[in-house]
């Protein structure tokens, strides 16, 4: 099972590689497909929605992000098989990038490219699976665990929505990572039972944003990005 799982998982990784590097020599090819907000909404181009997802603004982002991929499917497809798998993945895509037409709905000329979405459900589905185990950062000496990385993950994600942080998508993280959450709950009950507090906790923080976001986004103070272009999902 395991072997079949981590085969269909570099079948994903390719079909990325493929996608991004037509992308990344034909800049026609690039733009019919990636995140685009005014072509969504007014252009009616939902199958953006998707595709944008399997592009990437250049070979290090689309590294890291397959790097990353890989390293959290083969747990989650051992536990769900690989037709939840790819529930997790693509539903995972769609929320996140329903979250940040959500956000930039205003903004007719914001751009994203990237798998972010996607992979940060494959990694919260990990997280909640194996809250115990240990996840390796870039920059930090040491892994922390799991359940700490979750936490910590919504309050950056939430900041840089707030501040425009960085030339990131934190909006299309954010909402992959708890697409990533509901979903495998809805996929295997007995998770609920098994980390109550934790999933709890992770809904609860996220709902609150989620809440201030369309109740009261005058207390957010959300800033709009100092580029319209964001390549780091």
């Amino acid at each position: 099972m395991e072997s079949a799982n981590e085969a269909f998982t570099i079948m994903l990784i390719v079909a990325n590689v493929i996608f991004s590097w037509k992308g990344f020599s034909n800049k026609t090819f690039f733009e019919r497909y990636l995140f685009n907000t005014g072509r969504i909404l007014g252009g009616r181009e939902f199958i953006r929605m998707f595709t944008s997802g399997f592009l990437h603004a250049n070979v290090g982002h689309l590294m890291f992000n397959m790097i990353a991929l890989y390293s959290f499917s083969v747990g989650v497809g051992t536990v769900f098989g690989f037709g939840a798998y790819l529930v997790v993945y693509f539903g995972s895509l769609f929320a996140g990038n329903l979250m940040a037409l959500y956000i930039h709905r205003n903004d007719p000329g914001y751009r994203a490219v990237g798998a972010s979405g996607a992979v940060c459900g494959v990694i919260y589905a990990s997280v909640i699976m194996f809250p115990g185990s240990s996840i390796s950062i870039l920059f930090l000496p040491f892994a922390i665990p799991s359940w700490l990385f979750g936490i910590l993950f919504i309050f950056v994600s939430v900041y840089g929505i707030r501040s425009g942080l960085g030339n990131i998508g934190h909006e299309a993280h954010l909402g992959g990572a708890m697409s990533g959450v509901v979903i495998s709950v809805m996929i295997k009950p007995g998770l609920l039972v098994a980390q109550p507090l934790l999933i709890a906790g992770l809904l609860s923080l996220t709902g609150a944003f989620l809440y201030l976001m369309v109740k009261r986004p005058d207390l957010l103070r959300i800033k709009g990005p100092d580029s319209r272009w964001k390549n780091g999902r």
